[in-house]
């Protein structure tokens, strides 16, 4: 019984943690949405993480492990949004 509320426990936790390192991307995208401009933002930071990120869903689908690969989806999606803006308003 203790190692099936531990295990649940890690799940919640883990999945949770998921959600919450998805949404760090959020204030980067407000902060270059708000000011029209990437700044000193990186690219190729950004780019990176959109890479491992579409790796690990990938992981996640291939191993059955659908708390993982939905939470770097979303946290894929996000990222995505910051990549898209730091190329719409460096391009301008």
């Amino acid at each position: 019984m203790l190692v099936t509320g531990l295990r649940y426990f890690v799940e919640v936790m883990f999945g949770l943690g998921l959600f919450f390192n998805a949404a760090l991307f959020i204030p980067q995208a407000i902060k270059i949405f708000k000011k029209k401009t990437a700044g000193e933002v990186s690219l190729l930071t950004f780019a990176g993480f959109n890479v491992m990120q579409i790796f690990t869903v990938l992981h996640g689908y291939l191993n059955k492990d659908y708390v993982l690969m939905f939470g770097f989806l979303l946290s894929f999606i996000l990222c995505a949004v910051v990549t898209f803006l730091i190329l719409l308003y460096r391009a301008r």
